[in-house]
C-alpha cells in the first residue's frame, strides 16, 4: 500500500492508538477510491465497536451474539459515502442503500452488507449486532441516543434476566468510558481530507 492519506487513514500509528481496519474493508476502500476522511470514520467508529464487544463479552458471556458481524458492520456501514460524497459532511441517507449495493455487488454476504442500510435506523426488530452496529456509530463521538440506548437495555435486560436498571447503569458505564476519548477521534477523522 503507497503512503496516501487513505492508507494513512486506514493503519497510521495514533496516539491514543485506534485498530487499523480489516484488511479486506481496506481493499473495498482502495478499490472504491473512498475519501481518506471516511476510512477514518470506519476505522474509529470500528475501534469503538471493538471495545463496545470486549466488554460484551465480559459481561455478557452466556449472550450470543456475532462479533465479527458487528465488527464488520461497524468498519463498513458508511460505505456508501465513497458514492454520495456530500454525505461525508452533510446530511443525507442516500448512502445507505448504495452502500449495502456496492458491498453486495463486490461479493460481501447479504448478513454483513445489511449493517450498510441498517445503521441509521433501529427498531425492536433489529437483531443485537445492528443494535451494537448503531451503538458505535454515535458514541465514537459521545452521542447519546436514549431510544438507541433503551433498545440495547432491554436485549441485554431480557437476555441477563437481570432489572432494566441494572442493564441501563452498565451500559452507561461504558458507553461513558468510551465517550471519554471522543475529542481525539473527531481530531483523527478531521485530520484527513475529505479527497485524496
Amino acid at each position: 500500500m503507497t503512503d496516501t492519506a487513505l492508507s494513512r487513514a486506514m493503519s497510521c500509528t495514533v496516539d491514543p492508538p485506534l485498530l487499523a481496519l480489516p484488511d479486506r474493508v481496506a481493499e473495498l476502500l482502495i478499490e472504491l477510491g473512498s475519501p481518506p476522511r471516511l476510512a477514518a470514520h470506519l476505522r474509529a467508529v470500528h475501534d469503538v465497536a471493538h471495545q463496545l464487544v470486549d466488554w460484551m463479552e465480559k459481561r455478557y458471556a452466556a449472550v450470543l451474539f456475532d462479533r465479527e458481524a458487528v465488527l464488520f458492520g461497524a468498519a463498513t456501514h458508511d460505505i456508501g459515502k465513497s458514492v454520495y460524497v456530500p454525505e461525508l459532511s452533510g446530511p443525507g441517507a442516500a448512502h445507505e442503500q448504495a452502500g449495502q449495493a456496492l458491498l453486495l455487488g463486490r461479493g460481501v454476504s447479504p448478513e454483513l452488507a445489511r449493517f450498510a442500510a441498517t445503521h441509521a435506523s433501529w427498531t425492536e426488530s433489529v437483531g443485537l449486532e445492528d443494535l451494537l452496529v448503531s451503538l458505535a456509530d454515535k458514541i465514537w463521538k459521545n452521542k447519546r441516543v436514549s431510544d438507541l440506548e433503551d433498545l440495547v437495555v432491554a436485549r441485554l435486560a431480557a437476555a441477563t434476566g437481570r432489572p432494566a436498571w441494572e442493564e441501563f447503569i452498565a451500559l452507561d458505564e461504558v458507553l461513558s468510558r468510551i465517550g471519554d476519548n471522543a475529542d481525539d477521534r473527531l481530531a483523527f477523522q478531521a485530520s484527513f481530507p475529505i479527497h485524496d
